[in-house]
């Protein structure tokens, strides 16, 4: 339509008629003059807009799928980022009071046997040399570490050092077939040799043939010369096999070490040997054995019928048994004249078993 004089009439009397029927419509209430032709206006444009309506919201739906999907998405990603922070702190977390706690007893026995120790971590297994049951850690050389030193942990004797670089150093287990170590025997003087057998018990060659062991004996380190590989009182394990003695020179044993090889994480090395032999001190206290409560048993006997007589206390022919009343149902004391009781003058004895009267 041009924009012409009479175009620009004809809308303001559109707008005119409009707010005419708007404030008639609001006048006139429910009864409204209007009310009539908004009917046929619903009834006749209503289909259409349903239909309408119908064919665009899944248009509309999935634009706003699309548009919000960026929304959730980003939402999902960020709630599983902050899910792994949590994961990875609580992991962290729990390792670290871990290794608090390894720590923590890994001085407590340094502390008892006073050795000055060089804390290290476990950073690698089996090491390159070739040896099967190795460890690599992280201290060496500018840590203080030396070759032939002893290594322990919270439990007891690890192994020793036979390698040593800058800032780790290589470390052979008390398992390993290779390894030697001298130990001494708790509360006693028999010395022996323990080797390694893998992820077998130790096995341990007493001096003393006829020696006095016993399953749950405890063993140290002797200590070496120079205290170099091994200082002395380090916990070793426990007996827990004593093969008998044959005649041989020495005798066999089986240990288990305190140490846990398959969880080493926290380990020390002794830098510095104790003044004087620790003796048995580091070793960890027994266990006391629990006691077992013991129960009695009291049986009281029942009273019954004696053997030979019927429910009714008589036997099998019907009669009272002998020595009972058979009014009172049991056994009468003889009535007889008691040995030191004599016949006194003037009373009649009881019949003898004649039916005579005795003198």
């Amino acid at each position: 339509m041009r924009d012409t004089k009479e175009s620009r009439l004809l809308l303001v009397l559109l707008i005119a008629i409009a707010f005419a029927l708007i404030t008639v419509d609001i006048r006139g209430g429910q009864d409204s003059p209007v009310d009539g032709a908004r009917q046929a206006a619903a009834n006749v444009f209503g289909p259409i807009e349903s239909g309408v309506s119908a064919a665009v919201d899944p248009v509309a739906n999935a634009v706003s799928a699309v548009r919000d999907s960026g929304d959730r998405h980003d939402r999902l990603a960020a709630l599983e980022t902050e899910n792994a922070a949590l994961k990875a702190r609580l992991g962290s977390d729990e390792r670290g009071r871990s290794r608090l706690r390894q720590f923590d007893r890994m001085l407590g026995l340094a502390g008892a046997g006073q050795y000055g120790i060089k804390g290290a971590q476990v950073i690698a297994v089996g090491a390159a040399q070739g040896f099967s049951w190795t460890i690599t850690i992280d201290a060496g050389a500018n840590d203080g570490v030396r070759r032939d030193m002893t290594v322990l942990n919270g439990d007891g004797l690890v192994g020793r050092v036979t390698t040593v670089g800058p800032g780790t150093a290589t470390v052979l287990l008390a398992t390993d077939p290779d390894f030697t170590v001298g130990t001494r025997m708790e509360s006693g003087d028999e010395l022996g040799f323990a080797s390694g057998q893998g992820d077998r018990p130790l096995r341990v060659e007493l001096l003393n043939g006829k020696a006095d062991v016993k399953k749950g004996d405890r063993l140290v380190t002797f200590g070496s010369q120079g205290d170099k590989p091994f200082v002395p009182g380090v916990p070793v394990g426990t007996v827990t096999r004593v093969d008998p003695a044959g005649g041989d020179l020495t005798r066999t044993l089986y240990v288990t070490p305190f140490a846990s090889f398959t969880k080493l994480d926290i380990i020390g090395v002794v830098v510095k040997a104790p003044a004087k032999d620790p003796r048995d001190t580091v070793l960890p206290e027994k266990s006391r054995p629990k006691p077992v409560p013991t129960v009695t048993v009291t049986v009281t006997p029942s009273a019954g019928v004696p053997d030979g007589l019927t429910p009714d206390g008589l036997t099998p022919g019907g009669r009272v048994p002998d020595g009972q009343d058979p009014a009172a149902g049991g056994d009468q004391p003889d009535q007889g004249v008691q040995p030191d009781q004599g016949v006194q003058p003037g009373v009649t004895a009881p019949p003898g078993p004649s039916g005579q009267t005795e003198p």
